[in-house]
């Protein structure tokens, strides 16, 4: 078995879950005691969201790139950023280390080609929603149409993940919400949408929706099996 490396703590909320996730993951496939390798290094976040909002977003890359070298030197074979905003840095990330990073977008790429789907609605942070370096991905190296919200829509979005998902909140009332704008986005033509932030998967689960959902802290943490129990990390 390969050992996992978790940067998390963006939030902490989300990372308990890629830590469940995985775990549970090695359990099915090994059975018995079985658990995950795993070495995780958890971050402060406060500082991070107030770099992201302040736009320094080589602050925020120096930080991940010095804890992503302690995962590497506690003995990991690869790498996963348990956030979707913060793969904005990715690459500084992949300069600073070793070892591969897994990175969220195309697990869920390859989730969604799976799906057959070729145009997909996108939830996540405003960062996540408004610049390319996550839809970008998406569109050139899978060739998948990417749909986000209106102005308006976005900035709930946003608004709910750090003010309530981000400390561990869970209302109805934003539940609601989201599910009027999964409603909008496949109006417009979204075959499946992509909840594209680590706390989303919080609020919003198949139970509530007719709308194929895709939770990127699931198919992450799938993927992230995989490689420990199967695949050679490729370099």
């Amino acid at each position: 078995m390969k050992t996992i490396g978790l940067l998390g703590g963006m939030s902490w909320e989300s990372t308990a879950t890629y830590y469940r996730l995985i775990n549970e993951g090695v359990k099915r496939r090994l059975g018995g005691l079985h658990s995950a390798q795993i070495v995780l290094y958890s971050v402060d976040f406060e500082p991070i969201e107030t770099l992201q909002h302040a736009g320094d977003w080589a602050a925020t890359a120096r930080i991940l790139s010095q804890a992503a070298r302690r995962v590497e030197a506690g003995g990991a074979d690869f790498l996963l950023v348990c956030t979707n905003t913060m793969h904005k840095v990715a690459g500084d990330i992949e300069a600073a280390i070793d070892i591969p990073l897994v990175h969220i977008a195309d697990a869920t790429a390859e989730a969604l080609q799976r799906m057959g789907v070729a145009t997909v609605g996108l939830l996540g942070t405003a960062f996540t929603m408004e610049q390319d370096f996550y839809a970008g991905r998406l569109r050139e190296r899978f060739g998948i149409d990417v749909l986000v919200p209106a102005a308006a829509e976005r900035k709930a979005v946003h608004d709910i993940i750090y003010g309530e998902l981000c400390l561990g909140a869970v209302r109805d009332s934003s539940r609601d919400r989201y599910l009027s704008i999964i409603d909008g986005l496949a109006g417009r033509g979204a075959e499946a949408v992509v909840l594209g932030c680590t706390e989303i998967g919080m609020l919003v689960t198949p139970e509530f929706t007719d709308v194929p959902l895709v939770d990127t802290t699931a198919v992450h943490a799938a993927r992230a099996v995989e490689l420990a129990l199967d695949a050679a990390v490729a370099e």
